[in-house]
């Protein structure tokens, strides 16, 4: 059982641990994107732990491995021992793995080495308002799931060596998400990219992220939205706290269609689905190999004001994508 002091350390400090006395129905796992300078090399690496409904006997660390070019994932299993990681910032280990604000050390079958992050990590802000990506829905305890953004985008040195042959990183690009709580969506949609290439507007460390999800609230349910567009030295937010409202969402067999409207402007999004890697995700019982990813999706955006200037058009590439579950009941929501 967490504390109310731990509860609000949490609130304030979303990249770090939230299960610190969480001993049953928890997950945490950090979502980690590295980008070559080339963007010949994509890779997702997501450390996290997971406590199952039993007390114990599918507890289990992990750090997940996508090869976002080629789709192959691979699931590393550790012992609960294995895994620690600081409620105060971010720092994390799982077995020699080691990830926090400044770099990854890996020492796993597929990649080993070290990436350091030349820039400062840039998180979602944090405020009283506003704690965070998730807005107030942040504080409330209830919530199936949690979300934060621990940097939109940074820099990249070093080597790996990528399954025996010595990879540079430098002048890459990362990106670093996380979610917690006790399992992911019924059905939901998340995309995010930092490779903008724009044909209007300011495009270089623009980033993009977006979520829509089976929300569980009370008794019912809800269609909640996330979207966050940084580009131009401010960020720009639609998200259903800040009343914005959806024009159109469309989930095809080759794209997502989606279309936002509200403080800042009208978005349009227009995703194309490609195939990726199976990787591993939290349900109540168990980590299920069960979601889709890929690195390799592209995102058309077009950002307008009100007035109809464009603010920034373009196409975000190396696009991590993920549709998954009862998109049906999504929809109809």
């Amino acid at each position: 059982m967490r504390t109310p002091a731990a509860w609000l350390r949490g609130v304030r400090h979303p990249e770090a641990f939230h299960g610190h006395g969480v001993t049953r129905g928890f997950f945490e796992g950090w979502y980690i994107k590295l980008v070559s300078a080339d963007r010949s090399q994509r890779w997702a690496v997501i450390p996290g732990v997971f406590r199952g409904l039993d007390g114990g006997e599918r507890d289990e660390a992990f750090v997940q491995v996508l090869d976002g070019l080629t789709g192959r994932s691979w699931y590393h299993r550790y012992d609960i021992p294995d895994f620690s990681a600081s409620d105060r910032a971010f720092e994390v280990h799982v077995g020699p793995n080691r990830f926090w604000n400044g770099g990854a050390t890996l020492d796993l079958p597929q990649l080993r080495g070290e990436v350091r992050y030349t820039d400062e990590l840039v998180p979602w802000p944090v405020t009283a308002r506003e704690p965070g990506i998730m807005g107030w829905y942040g504080l409330v305890p209830f919530m199936e799931c949690f979300h934060g953004i621990v940097s939109f985008g940074h820099g990249l040195a070093g080597t790996l060596s990528v399954e025996g042959v010595p990879v540079p990183f430098d002048e890459g690009r990362g990106y670093i998400e996380k979610d917690w709580g006790q399992a992911f969506p019924a059905g939901y949609v998340w995309l995010a990219t930092n490779h903008i290439d724009a044909t209007a507007g300011q495009g270089a460390g623009a980033s993009l992220i977006g979520s829509v999800a089976i929300i569980p609230w009370l008794r019912g349910q809800f269609r909640g939205s996330i979207i966050g567009l940084r580009h131009s030295g401010r960020l720009h937010r639609w998200t259903t706290y800040n009343r914005s409202t959806e024009r159109s969402l469309q989930i095809t067999d080759t794209h997502v269609h989606w279309s936002v409207e509200g403080p800042d402007g009208v978005l349009e999004l227009d995703a194309e689905r490609v195939r990726g890697g199976l990787l591993h995700a939290p349900l109540r019982t168990a980590m299920h190999q069960r979601v889709e990813e890929t690195l390799d999706a592209r995102v058309h955006l077009h950002h307008r004001a009100h007035e109809g200037t464009v603010l920034l058009e373009g196409t975000g590439a190396c696009a991590g994508l993920e549709v998954y579950g009862d998109t049906e009941r999504l929809l109809a929501l």
